[in-house]
């Protein structure tokens, strides 16, 4: 039986490879958003339909009479917003797939690897706080009201449009001048990241299945490079000799308070993912994963043809500056 899927959202840096992954598979997909204008164009199968997610009548509007066997918010980020959703698709879907994040388990996290029953704890980023009251309100409402959630949570993400850095392109820039780049801590903390693509698989072999409902997974890559190695494969995609100027988090933090969040609330520690709850629904997950050193080359190549999108923050590089030139190490 083909599986009906509707994405709201679903042109971002993650959604779209899943839906394109679905549609690979022979969903039948629904895409509704504002109907604005995307970079990642979505494949010819997909229905659209023009609503706006913050506007329930608009989205009744927009669907009519539709029913899906899953429903997936890509753009719910506060508890207001899944307060909205649970009244809005409890009769009309069979599963509601939330995206949460891997940021939200507790950081630093006690132990490694994460598992899917690692609390979720973490005081220093807002973002993460708000995707756990999320996650509080759709476990309750499954408990008391039979509302099909099913919650997952990506960790670091990307497609050929990203870069794994605060700051951007402006990093690549600096190592293709040759000016030192910020790297936090001494650089050997170990940190996941995962092509989209990648996580489209595991993610769309998700949609429909009731054993997934009432559960929650983490969808990442088996891959945990050092921080130093991501520079570095970036760098040899870029051409350019990194150098590398190590600072603590907290000195970065105090610097840029907003850099700092995503530090301390993140990056800053290591963290590796045990996947083995996906892979016994999805086994075909993690099979032929693309590693970072080949993604690297993907996302230089992207921005290569596409200059447009190789803007330089100029207030990051000045605090790239001001960093490197208080904590770089002196010659003698």
């Amino acid at each position: 039986m083909t599986v009906s899927v509707l994405f709201i959202g679903g042109t971002g840096r993650i959604s779209t490879s899943c839906v394109r992954e679905a549609v690979r598979q022979g969903m039948d997909v629904t895409v509704l958003n504002r109907g604005r204008t995307a970079e990642r164009p979505l494949p010819p199968e997909v229905a659209l339909l023009t609503g706006d997610a913050g506007d329930p009548q608009s989205v009744r509007d927009a669907l009519a009479d539709r029913t899906f066997d899953a429903v997936v918010n890509w753009v719910n980020f506060t508890p207001e917003q899944v307060r909205r959703d649970i009244d809005l698709f409890a009769d009309i879907t069979g599963q509601y797939l939330f995206i949460s994040s891997a940021s939200a388990y507790q950081t630093p996290p006690a132990y490694l690897p994460v598992t899917e029953s690692t609390p979720l704890k973490n005081p220093y980023w807002q973002y993460s706080r708000d995707k756990i009251a999320c996650e509080d309100l759709l476990v309750a409402a499954w408990r008391e009201r039979d509302f099909p959630a099913t919650i997952v949570r990506p960790s670091h993400t990307y497609d050929e449009t990203m870069l794994p850095f605060d700051g951007g392109w402006t990093v690549v820039e600096r190592m293709r001048s040759g000016k030192p780049v910020i790297v936090h801590g001494d650089g050997t903390s170990l940190w996941t990241i995962t092509h989209a693509r990648d996580f489209a698989v595991g993610f769309t072999g998700l949609l429909g299945k009731a054993e997934a409902v009432g559960e929650a997974f983490h969808i990442t890559g088996d891959e945990a490079p050092t921080w130093n190695q991501i520079f570095g494969w970036v760098a040899e995609a870029a051409g350019a000799e990194p150098n590398l100027v190590h600072v603590a988090s907290e000195a970065i933090a105090a610097a840029d308070p907003r850099w700092g969040a995503g530090l301390l609330g993140d990056k800053a520690h290591s963290m590796v993912f045990d996947n083995t709850k996906v892979k016994r629904l999805v086994p075909e997950f993690g099979l032929g994963a693309t590693p970072y050193r080949l993604g690297a080359r993907e996302v230089i190549e992207w921005y290569d043809a596409h200059p447009e999108h190789q803007r330089v923050d100029a207030s990051a590089d000045r605090t790239m500056d001001w960093l490197a030139e208080r904590y770089a190490p002196k010659a003698m």
